[in-house]
């Protein structure tokens, strides 16, 4: 069995177990007829506000509303990186209100080498307005049924899930779980699961919480999705780094990431070419942004002068250099008046700002015409 390897687990599998659930770890009576089902299903939109689904493809939990606590096996090392894109809000991550932004830095827990330490922050580029997950501070919640989810595969060796995965795990004590697993840390590490296997955490999870209700029956972490050998396999549970035992260190070094300051913005960045709007066509007009590094400010701003003799006819999209649209107006037939003379406020922190940025403009209605006379983008 390799360690943080191959047969690392790393996700949730949803699947439907047969047997009773029980806190002992041992090989079940072959007289259990296994008809008690104990498995899980999906989530409801809304039931675990604080999941985060990160693109390397680990889980996380929202800790305050700009930093994410996941595992330190997810992320390389500790510094600045915008690579990283959490997906938060939503239990469909094709759901296209779904929340997305990037990462400006990663924590990584000092002395982590593969075995235990298994966790670490990443910082987002700009703060979410989502609950948060309280963690456990004690190991007073280190016992009974904990419930695990994610986006990871629902069997070993499958694929990742569109949509969010919840189950629960009875605690296994560390004596058990040494049993399957000699090299346990069970001083960093916790085990749970079910001694038949068929629940479990699985690829595509690592870094996720496994959680349950604290005496005021509000949700705790008590548990990082760490380790394991395979998925849901029988006398074989998964491995949690145990919350409370970092909980201090993870409280401290959160507060240092929330004290760097947000970066300022660059820009502006400007086109004062005269571009036609052709009658029921489009224009573009590009600004190639340099020297600044980073992504962009969720407080970006897009000033724009267009000359049009009905502007209810235009709709004006800004578009990034990965060609990701974001729309500044769309048009309305009742808005008869000259020009666009306005500044757009426009959230871009998942955008890279280095690049070409494009405006365009469409001519939605006939018998008008006009030009864009000049922009900038400002982030």
């Amino acid at each position: 069995m390799a360690k943080y390897g191959s047969l690392a687990r790393v996700g949730v599998t949803a699947l439907v177990a047969a047997g009773l659930a029980s806190a002992a770890w041992a090989t079940p009576a072959a007289s259990d007829p296994g008809t008690h089902v104990v498995g899980g299903g999906r989530a409801a939109q809304g039931e675990f506000p604080w999941m985060v689904r990160l693109s390397m493809g680990c889980g996380g939990s929202l800790y305050t509303n700009q930093i994410v606590l996941t595992a330190a096996h997810c992320v390389d090392a500790t510094g600045p990186t915008t690579s990283i894109t959490a997906t938060l809000g939503t239990v469909d991550l094709q759901d296209p209100a779904r929340i997305q932004v990037r990462s400006n830095y990663v924590y990584q827990a000092p002395g982590y080498n593969g075995y235990g330490k298994d966790w670490a922050l990443i910082r987002l580029a700009t703060p979410v307005s989502l609950p948060t997950l309280q963690i456990a501070t004690t190991a007073a919640y280190n016992s009974g049924t904990f419930t695990v989810a994610g986006w990871g595969a629902a069997r070993e060796g499958g694929a990742q899930q569109r949509f969010l995965l919840k189950a629960e795990v009875p605690y296994i004590d560390d004596n058990a779980c040494r049993m399957s697993y000699p090299s346990l840390i069970p001083t960093e590490e916790i085990c749970a699961g079910l001694p038949q296997g068929g629940i479990d955490t699985c690829q595509g999870d690592s870094g996720g919480p496994m959680f349950r209700r604290d005496a005021a029956n509000a949700w705790i972490q008590v548990g990082i999705v760490s380790w394991g050998e395979g998925c849901a396999r029988p006398n074989l549970p998964g491995v949690y780094t145990e919350v409370s035992r970092f909980a201090a260190e993870i409280a401290a070094a959160a507060a240092s990431l929330g004290n760097e300051p947000a970066p300022p913005l660059c820009g502006p960045f400007t086109n004062g070419t005269d571009i036609a709007v052709p009658d029921l066509g489009t224009a573009n007009s590009p600004v190639t942004v340099s020297g600044c590094t980073g992504t962009a400010s969720a407080t970006s701003q897009v000033a724009v002068r267009i000359v049009h003799t009905y502007r209810g006819d235009l709709v004006i999209d800004l578009i990034a250099p990965d060609g990701s649209a974001y729309r500044l107006k769309n048009s309305a037939s009742s808005d008869s008046a000259d020009n666009v003379d306005t500044t757009y406020p426009v959230n871009l922190s998942t955008e890279p700002r280095s690049g070409t940025w494009q405006l365009r403009v469409r001519d939605a209605y006939s018998q008008d015409i006009g030009h864009i006379d000049t922009w900038s983008v400002t982030l």
